[in-house]
């Protein structure tokens, strides 16, 4: 029989769209299965704000009623205000046979068309704010918390498709070792010498303020990268709501030049970890490895390091880049990865390198004239 394309419908079809991916990635040992009671919740057009400012589409390949793929299309439109006419598809998962790829695709490229996108990017699930990129080196690792993972197959396939490259996105990893001199010396000389500064862990007392703090810098710091969508007011709170749980403030710090909030980074420790062990279920074993979590965990990721416009020219990173080092090796883990890194981010890379990091997975985002 031929390949059934059909399109899903949220929330009501949001475990089912998730559990096609169980038999992709079976014998897959590096896959980490979502929480299905978190892919509920951002599936769900009543309490994801996405919803509100994009149009979307998610559909499922099948084949005499056995179920071989999956994948979504947005037509987001604060990307339309910058760049017309792209749409963006994510959530492209599928067995390692052309025909289901294909026929996915040309779904959502059918979608994307009919709201006048002429170009299609990705996978972004569903935008930039959300996971993204198409691993094409690393497999042999799990991926950090809010890290894609894929087949290698995959790279192959988007080629059969007609898709080029975009940008690659980089990884760091970093093993745990003292703090690199320069850094240190860097990072002391600034505070030192500017008393304008200070530098405090994140207040979970005071979270709403603190998102709206991080919001500000996100908008700003980020706002000429490629690929940034801006976020809106609603979108980052349902986001920074997800993550409340995982927020250890220990590792998240702002920079303030005078009152000013002029910097931040977030280090997450690598839930993944944890998650990888519960199969997608709280129920009946999951919870036990949640709430063993922190003694299984001993590596970190650092999500997020982005300073104001106004203050780039300053090394405010050095600072935040010590706090965070002496925090890792205060409670001994392993090490870290910082990611992800886009390649002609020059500044970000050579502070990495100079950290002693060095480039373990690659990451691809995709275009395809439609």
């Amino acid at each position: 029989m031929s390949i059934k394309v059909e399109r899903v419908e949220f929330p009501k079809d949001a475990v089912r769209f998730c559990k096609v991916w169980w038999p992709i990635y079976r014998d897959d040992p590096n896959w980490v299965p979502p929480l299905l009671f978190e892919r509920k919740a951002f599936f769900d057009p009543a309490k994801n704000p996405y919803f509100n400012v994009a149009k979307v589409a998610c559909f499922i390949a099948s084949e005499d009623g056995v179920p071989l793929g999956t994948i979504g299309a947005s037509v987001d439109k604060t990307l339309q205000e910058t760049e017309p006419g792209v749409g963006m598809f994510g959530f492209f998962e599928f067995a390692d046979r052309e025909d289901v790829a294909r026929a996915l695709f040309e779904a959502a490229s059918d979608f994307l068309r009919s709201e006048g996108m002429q170009v299609a990017r990705g996978p972004f699930n569903f935008s930039p704010n959300h996971e993204f990129g198409l691993l094409i080196d690393g497999f042999d690792t799990p991926p950090t918390i809010l890290n894609p993972h894929n087949r290698p197959y995959y790279e192959a396939m988007y080629d059969k498709l007609g898709m080029h490259k975009a940008k690659d996105w980089y990884a760091y990893w970093i093993d745990a070792h003292a703090v690199p001199e320069r850094i240190g010396r860097i990072a002391t000389r600034f505070m030192e010498r500017t008393p304008r500064l200070t530098i405090r862990a994140l207040d979970m007392k005071n979270y709403e303020e603190e998102v709206e703090r991080f919001l500000a810098i996100y908008n700003d710091a980020w706002e000429h990268n490629w690929g940034h969508i801006r976020f809106t007011e609603e979108e980052f709170r349902f986001t920074a709501k997800g993550l409340k749980d995982v927020i250890d403030p220990d590792l998240c710090y702002f920079a303030f030049m005078d009152d000013e909030v002029a910097a931040a980074s977030i280090t997450f420790p690598d839930y993944n970890q944890v998650v990888k062990k519960m199969n997608g279920r709280l129920f009946p074993f999951g919870w036990w490895h949640w709430l063993n979590a922190k003694r299984n965990i001993d590596q970190f990721r650092v999500f997020v390091l982005g300073v104001r416009q106004k203050y780039q020219r300053l090394p405010l990173g050095a600072p935040l880049y010590l706090k965070t080092w002496e925090e890792a090796n205060r409670r001994g883990v392993r090490g870290g990865e910082a990611s992800l890194i886009l390649e002609d981010n020059h500044r970000m890379r050579g502070a990495l390198e100079k950290l002693g990091g060095a480039i373990y997975k690659t990451y691809r985002s995709y275009e395809v004239d439609l």
